[in-house]
């Protein structure tokens, strides 16, 4: 894949190189499979108060087309397209998006796989667009923000999860977690990059939406359970709506 403005190079050959770990719930992307324990319960109950009141119970993300921007191997993909909704999911790692394929045709789902920048996705808007712990890794943020919102129908969510900046933030995720507990490779996060809440609503504002859900995200760093709360200091998620008109 052709890299692209927003694309940094070193962050593709590091997942290149950890793609094999991903389906690994011990391995190196342990933090990710508890992630997702808790953000994809927030994805749905936002999508069904929001979007979806009185959807199936079963599948209530049926008949929703949803972009999954920094898919990973799959992780978050897998879960909505179990619920229901048809996927396409985007990676610039190319490694990343074989073992993904692989996986998905071992689970029995039909997703559609991209290895590609968000910028080369030409597509109609989506119902559902998922930008989680991508935009703490990625070049020409507003840019790249901008791209999303507008991939995202009129009506339609945007969810972006990522981690505040402040001193909390260096500390606990990557003081912490990168160099004494040892949970993430050293160097996979840099503070400058990490993002406050109030300019994820500022670049969500400038694409014409407004924040309807948001919530704090925290880990147990003696059981490693994840768990949503209100504390918003360091990693957090929100859920934006694109105006009607």
């Amino acid at each position: 894949m052709k890299l692209s403005r927003t694309v940094n190079s070193e962050e593709i050959k590091r997942y290149n190189q950890l793609a094999h770990t991903w389906w690994d719930p011990t391995g190196p992307m342990w933090p990710l499979h508890r992630l997702n324990a808790a953000r994809t319960p927030f994805v749905e109950h936002t999508i069904r108060t929001k979007l979806r009141p009185g959807a199936n119970i079963e599948r209530p993300l049926a008949g929703l087309k949803l972009l999954d921007i920094g898919c990973g191997a799959g992780l978050l993909s897998e879960s909505m397209a179990k619920l229901g909704a048809s996927v396409t999911a985007v990676d610039p790692a190319e490694r990343n998006i074989d073992i993904a394929r692989s996986h998905a045709r071992l689970s029995g789902l039909d997703i559609d796989y991209r290895c590609a920048a968000i910028e080369d996705i030409d597509a109609e808007p989506f119902d559902v667009v998922l930008n989680m712990e991508v935009v703490e890794h990625v070049e020409a943020l507003p840019d790249f923000m901008a791209k999303c919102c507008s991939l995202t129908a009129r009506g339609g969510l945007h969810f972006v999860a990522t981690i505040n900046r402040n001193l909390l933030s260096w500390l606990v995720a990557i003081v912490g977690a990168e160099y004494i507990l040892g949970w993430l490779p050293k160097g996979t996060h840099q503070w400058r990059k990490f993002v406050t809440p109030e300019e994820t609503a500022a670049m969500l504002a400038g694409g014409d939406m407004s924040i309807v859900e948001r919530c704090g995200v925290s880990v147990n760093p003696v059981t490693r359970e994840v768990k949503i709360g209100s504390f918003t200091g360091i990693n957090y998620m929100v859920a934006a709506m694109r105006h009607s008109g």
